[in-house]
């Protein structure tokens, strides 16, 4: 396959990643756009951004029960979640929920 076959996928690959809202001077997006001029771009480069666009890693190996809601914290996980989407839409717990520990 010619090297503008896989420059075009992966433009396409680029195209729908998503963008981070915590570094915005730095984005994989623009990264793999610039990639996709590179003369010696080849069929693995693609491959890989493809999987990793598609979450092929996380249906590959999934995560137990155990290791999501571990004993000692069951909802630490679903805890970060959730303070990274808040964070993205910048709001935060007030300074006493921080201070006692208290989750919403």
């Amino acid at each position: 396959m010619p090297a503008s076959k896989y420059a075009q996928k992966l433009s396409t690959i680029a195209a729908a990643w998503p963008t981070d809202p915590f570094r915005p001077n730095l984005q994989l997006k623009i990264f793999l756009q610039s990639l996709a001029t590179h003369p010696k771009l080849t069929q693995d480069a693609v491959q890989s951004a493809k999987v990793l666009l598609e979450n092929g890693v996380q249906r590959k190996y999934p995560l137990s029960s155990k290791t999501l809601y571990p004993a000692s914290m069951p909802r630490h996980y679903e805890r970060l979640v959730q303070g990274y989407e808040r964070s993205a839409q910048g709001t935060k717990r007030p300074w006493w929920q921080t201070f006692f520990g208290i989750w919403r």
